[in-house]
């Protein structure tokens, strides 16, 4: 009654805090509709490189023209940890009202700005405002080669397509004829301006965010995007066939040849994996460390399918302003008890006594990595001032997630798992002491094995890795995520058949020790994800900067840990499964 009794409040806690984050998620929506002359919402968010993404000011730490009632838009978590910083805009514009060159400001830039804006410019900043919650973009200036000339755009140009009552889209240009020249070193006079036109349109309010989807479905893209299943589909057939032909035929070989000689002579000699039945199911070393690895798996697998179903459902639609990371940590959050349940019953399943030492282990094992480089990467963003670092108030909500949500459903599930009792289900005995295993050629070792058990699961996503790379550390917008989910479906069945040949190989080379060697060559997939940052960051993008080499080394290395965790769960459960299988089907003293 007692432990019924926490169980019940913890979980009332947990729905409290997840209400109170989703809450702020859906606050401050208005209804988008409007009356002639109202003040329709124009939000300035942030300035940065065009080519670094993660490099992001505030819109005003520019000397731009400030508004006279400057307010900052309350944001929800996902917000702030997608680097969102929302204030009033300086431009005014009203519902079917339009302007025409009008005046914000007449300013006296100073040296200082002028050397700011300069520096801007041959950073290629851009401008990024949201009006009525839809996004658009600019940039503040431009280099004449030429010329060699520094030219600052003061003249904006707003068109605002509209149905009926409400906004459908909206666009921005620069006049290229109102330019200033801050090449000098000198005070320059700039005046402000912008221009507001109002257009009618019958695109209804529904499909005013299918502008911003319907560029990663374009017919080209779709071309190279089945190509890539095409491709992924083709390796999956080529392996799982050769893996069902090969593995069958030698099966069925050895199981007629171990059949024979056990009614033929006793005293011949085993051979093969049939002769290590009695160390196949010895429990690997450093078995707690095992047992956490495989909880913190499985609760990334199941966080990544339910981030699957919100975006097929269509919950992640572009410029939904922090939905993915509000989904993540709150996902992470309430699926940590399936963490704690996995590994506290395969650690009491091994026999390990520590189950309290296991449960921090786990908790710690994907989130103290992350801990140390968000740590150093917010460091970072602090000391650039950019919107990337997190304030105070955002990281003691996370800090009350985690503590409030996280840490009690895992140890709520580390206690079922320990009370589940459940047993290890060995087909065969193990024996007291372990056989010696031979001497195996160079390519039988773990790096070996763990270059060609990654080699094919990544063969078959690296196409459709390019669009989200581009999409996560660039502009780019993907919203195909049928196809992306058909990739991962791919991906897990490659990793499991793979992971299961090479397992059958090690045990028929009388290697026993295949516990940690399926998991590591399941995960090697993610070592292969990361040499493809290497190779898109040089090759591929235009990103530079301390900041934000760091932060795409930094944050791509925790999600291919990530990776790496999960698919060694998936490619030790595979081969768990089959290693079970072959031994049941013979006859072990």
């Amino acid at each position: 009654m007692m432990e019924n009794a926490t169980i019940h409040r913890w979980l009332v806690v947990a729905l409290f805090v997840i209400c109170s984050v989703m809450e702020a998620v859906t606050s401050d929506v208005s209804n988008h509709k409007y009356k002639n002359g109202d003040a329709v919402p124009l939000y300035a968010n942030k300035v940065g490189p065009f080519q670094n993404p993660s490099e992001t000011y505030r819109y005003f730490d520019l000397p731009f023209c400030l508004p006279g009632d400057l307010k900052e838009k309350k944001e929800a978590l996902g917000e702030v940890l997608n680097g969102d910083r929302l204030v009033s805009a300086p431009y005014k514009l009203d519902f079917l009202v339009d302007k025409d060159s009008e005046m914000i400001c007449s300013k006296k830039l100073t040296k200082q700005e002028v050397k700011k804006f300069r520096k801007a410019i041959s950073k290629d900043y851009y401008f990024q405002m949201y009006f009525d919650d839809l996004p658009l973009w600019g940039f503040i200036g431009k280099y004449v080669t030429k010329e060699q000339k520094y030219y600052l755009f003061k003249h904006l140009q707003f068109e605002v397509l509209y149905n009926k009552n409400r906004v459908i889209e909206v666009n921005v240009q620069t006049d290229p004829t109102d330019l200033v020249d801050i090449t000098q070193d000198k005070e320059v006079n700039v005046d402000f301006m912008y221009t507001v036109r109002w257009k009618e349109t019958v695109i209804p309010f529904q499909k005013r965010m299918d502008k911003y989807s319907q560029s990663s479905s374009l017919p080209h893209h779709l071309e190279i995007h089945w190509f890539s299943i095409i491709n992924s589909c083709v390796t999956v057939l080529l392996l799982t066939g050769f893996l069902a032909t090969i593995l069958m035929r030698v099966l069925k070989n050895d199981f007629v040849k171990y059949a024979h000689d056990e009614e033929s002579a006793e005293d011949e000699e085993e051979t093969g994996w049939k002769y290590i039945h009695g160390d196949v199911f010895r429990y690997p070393q450093h078995k707690s460390l095992f047992a956490a690895a495989l909880g913190s798996g499985t609760q990334l697998f199941a966080l990544t399918i339910f981030i699957f179903i919100l975006a097929l459902v269509g919950v992640f639609y572009p410029y939904n302003r922090g939905a993915l990371f509000t989904a993540l940590v709150v996902i992470y959050a309430l699926t940590s008890g399936i963490a704690g349940y996995t590994a506290s019953s395969f650690y009491c399943q091994l026999e390990g006594t520590n189950w309290v030492r296991n449960l921090v282990l786990t908790g710690s094992l994907f989130c103290g990595p992350l801990f140390i480089t968000f740590c150093f990467l917010n460091t970072v963003a602090i000391g650039y001032s950019a919107t990337a670092a997190l304030p105070f108030g955002t990281i003691v909500i996370i800090g009350l997630i985690w503590g409030l949500v996280t840490s009690p459903l895992l140890v709520l599930g580390g206690i079922a798992g320990k009370n589940s009792k459940a047993e290890f289900q060995a087909p065969c005995r193990t024996t007291k002491y372990p056989r010696e295993i031979p001497p195996l050629p160079w390519y039988r070792g773990t790096l070996p094995q763990m270059a060609m058990a990654g080699f094919l699961p990544f063969s078959a996503i690296y196409i459709e890795l390019y669009y989200i790379f581009a999409s996560v550390w660039g502009h780019r917008i993907y919203t195909i995520y049928s196809i992306l989910f058909i990739v991962f479906i791919i991906l897990i069945i490659v990793t499991a058949f793979i992971t299961i040949a090479l397992t059958y190989f090690q045990l028929a080379a009388e290697d026993h020790e295949w516990w940690w060697r399926s998991f590591v060559c399941g995960g090697s997939t993610g070592l292969f994800i990361y040499g493809y940052c290497l190779y898109y960051y040089y090759g591929r993008s235009d990103m530079t900067g301390f900041m934000q080499t760091s932060f795409f080394f930094g944050y791509m290395a925790c999600i291919c840990y990530g990776f790496f965790l999960m698919l060694g769960t998936i490619g030790f459960r595979a081969a768990l499964f089959f290693v079970r299988h072959i031994y049941r089907s013979i006859k072990c003293e």
